[in-house]
């Protein structure tokens, strides 16, 4: 066999071809390659956008897909990062988790799952039927943050449930903390079942040593990426791989096609395809760069009056976490007495600078291979500036944070049965004991606190209303003010 050849980038490729025959289009898009477009709109976007929105049949590749384009770039990106096969989704990682799900568990067989899941695994439930039996993370109590479940956490779960199909483990998190992925793996594979893991903050993680081991290493049978996160793909870039015979790659091809669009973007599936290529060639010496430019930052901002970015001894260690990813900065301000609610907004309209998650105590700030100097010391000036203003912005209000289990809701219903049975919307003063009919989830991260089939608790209720006054942003509530609660009728 020959050995595959990185250069190359298949989908880009095709698409420089079809721009230089620059033929005359009476398929979709209906654009016809930024032809109709509204001049308004090309002022501010760009021709070349629309240029290179081809459609897949019948443009990048022909009325039959023989030339197998994208296929060829699959197969680059699943050599590039040592899996057996990989699949390019332009949903994100939000299909490309539900496609997982499925594909290994069905209606009403048990999945063992992460509690801190995002949003887009508990829509895979709810659309699936499969019985979730949670797998809680580990609370430290400390700096008031989950990390992904231990392997003695995952053992008891299988002794609960010993029909359970496989696991999907949530690592890294949105804090960059990370599980010890082989010894999941291997209590998965002890079992004869697949281990999914959700790496969608871990996208870069493939290309070099020094960062957290990557899911197929580390003996994952489905890994799912976003691309876009932490790579440098286009926002809905997501892939998915696949190793090993636990998993059939025809069962995951047509549960997958359940999902998929048959509009696929050949601009996302360009920016993967040119991502994998750059990433082979020249991954290591640039995230060596970033990896530099982390550690250097991370010390000037720590030397800031009140602030305190968290790393290795925050959160790696016993009830912690296994490992961390060092290009998460995480800064915490309670020194200062300001949330990351209130950071998070001023830097934005007082520095122009847009940092990521935020909670009631802190911010993350994340640094990529697109990152230098330039782009680091303006977050270092932006921050040291939020030091400066810190004494004049409100006062971090406080939020009725429950005690290590008490937001471990019991699920007393399946999800699909509890979001699409009979509800009722009633107030936050009586939703205390009622079965949740609706998913509500602190953003970002995104992970529910609590979810359908859940008993809604006061404890919850009171952390839900509390953070929500003092800057929780919480999307997918039935009531943005969290008045009423949506419950299942009595």
């Amino acid at each position: 066999m020959s050995k595959p050849d990185h250069s190359r980038a298949p989908v880009l490729e095709a698409m420089a071809a079809h721009r230089e025959r620059n033929p005359m289009t009476f398929i979709p898009p209906g654009h016809k390659q930024g032809r109709g477009v509204d001049p308004r709109v090309l002022e501010v976007m760009g021709r070349d956008v629309f240029a290179a929105d081809i459609i897949m049949m019948n443009g990048i590749d022909d009325r039959r897909m023989s030339q197998e384009i994208l296929t060829q770039a699959e197969e680059l990106m699943a050599d590039a990062v040592d899996a057996d096969l990989a699949y390019f989704s332009t949903c994100g990682s939000s299909l490309s988790v539900k496609a997982c799900i499925i594909t290994v568990a069905g209606p009403g067989e048990q999945l063992l799952i992460s509690r801190n899941a995002h949003k887009s695994v508990i829509a895979g439930l709810i659309i699936s039927g499969v019985r979730p039996v949670w797998v809680h993370p580990r609370w430290d109590p400390e700096w008031q943050l989950a990390h992904p479940p231990g392997p003695e956490a995952v053992a008891e779960a299988f002794r609960q449930a010993p029909d359970a199909k496989g696991m999907l483990l949530i690592t890294p998190t949105d804090y960059g903390t990370c599980a010890a992925i082989k010894d999941t793996a291997d209590l998965c594979h002890q079992h004869g079942k697949p281990l999914i893991v959700d790496e969608a903050w871990g996208a870069h993680l493939p290309f070099h040593p020094d960062l957290p081991s990557w899911a197929m290493d580390a003996g994952a049978d489905l890994c799912v990426t976003s691309v876009h996160k932490m790579g440098a793909g286009l926002e809905q870039g997501s892939v998915y791989h696949l190793q090993g015979d636990r998993v059939d790659p025809k069962v995951l091809a047509a549960r997958a096609d359940l999902l998929n669009t048959t509009s696929p973007s050949a601009l996302i599936f360009a920016g993967l395809d040119g991502w994998r290529r750059q990433m082979h060639e020249h991954g290591h010496a640039l995230l060596d760069k970033a990896i530099t430019l982390s550690a250097e930052t991370r010390k000037r901002l720590e030397a800031l009056r009140g602030v305190r970015v968290m790393g290795r001894a925050e959160f790696v260690g016993p009830g912690r976490a296994d490992d961390q990813d060092p290009l998460k900065l995480v800064i915490d301000l309670r020194e200062l007495g300001i949330s990351g609610y209130t950071a998070s907004e001023w830097l934005r309209e007082n520095r122009n600078v847009e940092v990521g998650l935020a909670d009631h105590r802190r911010f993350a700030a994340q640094l990529t291979v697109a990152d230098d100097q330039r782009s680091a010391d303006i977050l270092v000036s932006s921050v040291r500036a939020l030091v400066e203003a810190s004494e004049d912005l409100p006062r971090a209000k406080p939020i009725d944070l429950p005690a290590p289990g008490e937001l471990e809701l019991e699920q007393v219903q399946l999800p699909r049965d509890a979001f699409f049975g009979p509800c009722e919307d009633v107030p936050a003063e009586q939703a205390a004991g009622r079965i949740a009919a609706e998913t509500i989830s602190p953003y970002p991260p995104g992970v529910p606190a609590v979810l359908p089939g859940e008993r809604i608790t006061q404890d919850v209720v009171d952390y839900l209303r509390t953070g929500l006054d003092a800057g929780m942003y919480i999307p997918d509530s039935a009531d943005p003010e969290l008045k009423t609660f949506r419950v299942t009728a009595r």
